[in-house]
């Protein structure tokens, strides 16, 4: 079983960054690719960014590509997402995930082994 607790949303103007770490705790002794999910109100679940289990393959969503850089740190077990050049459609809540394989699935799916609670980022105009 693994924990994933995310944090470092907030309220950002447009054109702003953020960054967004993600926590985990457990097993995590295994190899996992990490993803970071979003959802918007009123939207689906949708994939933004993936990195492989070693750090050297990252993967990200043509809405958020150029935007936003997925990077893990395995010897501390966190995931962060620097989120730049923010717009008013970023804002949803993210989400951290955690698939059990060594890479990202391409094409990216929602079928995830383990889940945060979210956290909420809010880029207004």
């Amino acid at each position: 079983q693994v924990q994933l607790v995310e944090s470092g949303g907030g309220l950002v103007q447009a054109g702003g960054s953020l960054r967004l770490s993600c926590a985990a705790s457990g097993r995590t002794n295994s190899m996992y690719a990490m993803g970071w999910f979003r959802q918007a109100p009123g939207q689906e679940l949708e994939f933004a960014a993936g990195i492989n289990w070693s750090g050297g393959s990252t993967y990200y969503a043509d809405s958020v590509k150029g935007r936003f850089t997925i990077s893990r740190d395995n010897a501390k077990n966190m995931v962060y997402l620097q989120m730049n050049s923010l717009r008013p459609e970023d804002t949803a809540v993210y989400y951290c995930a955690a698939q059990r394989s060594y890479s990202v699935s391409r094409p990216p799916s929602l079928g995830y082994d383990y889940w945060g609670q979210g956290t909420q980022v809010t880029v207004s105009s």
